[in-house]
């Protein structure tokens, strides 16, 4: 085998490919937050989505809508309204149309959304402690990986 086609075929092997090593530590993170979800009665999407819904109560943005909230978690409407409805059928948020564009759905917490978020800062701490998450390396590989998101974002739009 040639230099090049040795360069080429480790550039074709599964463990030397980042998309890959992405797939599969966001599958397993998403697995270790699965009992601590199931606590709460969240799917990981929709813990996603009463993230932002929590962060928009301590400052909402213009229009806290559901197309706010698609561009926020990069999620198209057909993907995002039956995940917005289940959280409405368990009482966490409300939907309202917009009197003066009924296109436009604006979101809001009910009380029982926002008391879910004083459920989640002692789950989540202990579910990082258990696992021995190292704080400060999360934290600069979470900055790593929003400069490559934002790079990648950048050529689709």
């Amino acid at each position: 085998m040639t230099p090049t086609n040795l360069a080429e075929d480790e550039g074709l092997q599964l463990d030397n490919q980042l998309c890959f090593k992405l797939y599969a530590a966001s599958r397993a993170v998403i697995r270790a937050y699965k009992p601590m979800l199931d606590q709460l009665g969240l799917t990981y999407p929709q813990y996603l989505a009463m993230l932002v819904l929590w962060e928009w109560q301590r400052q909402p943005p213009a229009l806290p809508t559901v197309k706010a909230l698609g561009e926020r978690l990069l999620l198209d409407s057909g993907t995002l309204t039956p995940l917005l409805k289940r959280l409405e059928l368990q009482g966490l948020l409300q939907r309202k149309r917009s009197a003066h564009d009924e296109r436009e759905v604006h979101l809001a917490l009910t009380d029982t959304g926002l008391a879910l978020r004083e459920q989640v800062l002692p789950l989540k701490a202990q579910l990082l402690c258990e696992r021995g998450v190292d704080l400060d390396a999360v934290a600069a590989l979470r900055a790593q990986v929003g400069l490559l998101l934002d790079q990648f974002t950048a050529l689709s739009h």
